[in-house]
């Protein structure tokens, strides 16, 4: 199932800002539970219900994502319409509400998702898939290559637009027009971080969070002490997914553009275990993938991801 971009989107920056910004999402009704986390902090899961049997897929979303996003929204729509069930978990801060610990979320949170997934995965009745996009993509891909076989209650997964290495990711959203990207995400972190340090004053230094203008320098403020790395250089390269592709041994789809502004296609990794298939089509962007005329549709994302999931392709390898 390969992607070509339409005409009218000839670049990784509009194939990026155009889905997420021009595309009506589509209506999804969303039934929200609250789970209480063990260290006394709360996250929000949104979950669509469909029929018993049916397969059940969980989607963990991006940097300062949510269940809103126009690519949870595309999937969670696409699951609705086949009578599936799904969910889409928050990372902490994330669903609207300041959440109550002195941490947030990360790229590496690994720890976070086991947590998430292995209490998700008793409401399925039937296959139960993983899918994780931009940041939940690396988190997701960091698990199973941790848990290993350990993580094959897990029957297929997808990571779309992960930032397999973290820091040439970061090194390309300091440069020319990724800078937006960058401003953007700003936009949004200080704030909860101010409020943060309401809540536990002296956690991090607030001049120095002010001061960041890229992310390098907010993960070295924040990101990095919070969440136990030394500093953004450990965090960058011991939370980076390409480390662990080689160990993962639930059958995989790892899709990502070569012109995807947030991971250049030239620092892409090229191996990984017979079970990940690493599908790196020329154009997309970052959690693009619009097809049609104008407006376009955000339909072909949900479809390649589900059609890997439940394709040959996958069953071949699952034998293999």
């Amino acid at each position: 199932m390969n992607y070509t971009a339409p005409f009218w989107l000839p670049s990784g920056h509009l194939q990026t800002i155009y889905p997420a910004t021009c595309i009506a999402k589509p209506d999804v009704r969303f039934r929200r539970e609250r789970w209480h986390t063990p260290d006394a902090d709360f996250i929000d899961v949104d979950f669509v219900d469909g029929h018993p049997g049916k397969p059940f897929v969980v989607l963990f979303h991006g940097l300062e994502g949510s269940s809103d996003s126009h690519y949870a929204r595309a999937l969670m729509a696409e699951i609705k319409r086949r009578g599936w069930s799904g969910a889409v978990p928050h990372f902490r801060g994330c669903s609207g509400e300041p959440n109550l610990a002195p941490r947030f979320y990360h790229s590496g949170d690994s720890g976070e998702l086991d947590w998430i997934i292995r209490r998700l995965h008793p409401h399925a009745s039937g296959k139960f898939y993983a899918c994780g996009v931009s940041l939940g993509g690396n988190v997701l891909l960091r698990w199973l290559g941790e848990s290993q076989h350990q993580a094959e209650f897990v029957d297929a997964a997808c990571a779309v637009s992960a930032p397999l290495d973290l820091a040439q990711g970061g090194n390309a959203l300091s440069r020319g027009l990724s800078r937006l990207y960058t401003r953007m995400f700003l936009q949004t972190l200080k704030p909860k971080c101010v409020a943060k340090l309401q809540q536990f004053p002296g956690l991090f230094d607030l001049d120095a969070l002010m001061a960041a203008q890229d992310l390098h320098a907010f993960d070295n403020v924040v990101t990095a002490p919070l969440h136990g790395y030394r500093d953004a250089d450990d965090y960058w390269d011991r939370a980076s997914a390409k480390h662990v592709l080689t160990d993962i041994t639930v059958p995989t789809l790892v899709l990502n553009a070569q012109n995807d502004p947030f991971m250049p296609g030239e620092y892409l990794p090229r191996k990984a275990s017979r079970q990940v298939v690493l599908d790196y089509p020329e154009e997309g962007g970052h959690v693009g993938f619009a097809t049609g005329r104008l407006p376009g549709s955000l339909d072909w994302l949900p479809l390649r991801m589900l059609n890997f999931l439940t394709a040959k392709e996958m069953t071949e390898m699952a034998e293999a």
